[in-house]
């Protein structure tokens, strides 16, 4: 059984909405388990057609790749061969761009969030806020 319980989730979906409603902008917000299953989408108030596609998409690559979409798309402006090519191999289901957080405990990955609907920046600080609550009182 998956430690990324809907409970679990929908603390961090909470949080992440209380960060965007104090940074002023819409805030979808997608939680996934440590396999990058759906585990809660939650969509905001105004945010775009695409921000459950896109936050889902961001939540799916921090589980995969164990880390930060920010760090994985600086990899990826670098120009590395491997992070070039991924989105193509991969399609819809990688998006190596800010927004996207694993959601650690010790050291194991349990899940990651996604958010999408405001700057590159503002979707970061979401997500961090969704997965600080969801470890508060973990590590």
């Amino acid at each position: 059984m998956s430690e990324m319980t809907l409970a679990l989730a929908q603390r961090g979906l909470e949080a992440a909405q209380a960060k965007a409603k104090a940074l002023g902008t819409g805030m979808t917000v997608s939680i996934v388990d440590d396999d990058g299953r759906i585990v809660l989408i939650g969509r905001g108030d105004g945010t775009g057609f695409f921000s459950p596609n896109t936050s889902l998409a961001k939540a799916v690559t921090a589980a995969a790749f164990r880390r930060a979409t920010k760090e994985i798309g600086e990899l990826h402006a670098k120009g590395s061969a491997f992070w070039e090519s991924v989105t193509s191999v991969i399609p819809g289901e990688i998006l190596p761009s800010i927004g996207g957080v694993p959601v650690v405990v010790g050291s194991r990955v349990i899940g990651a969030v996604g958010c999408g609907g405001g700057t590159g920046e503002q979707d970061h600080e979401c997500a961090v806020a969704a997965a600080e609550a969801m470890t508060a009182g973990r590590r």
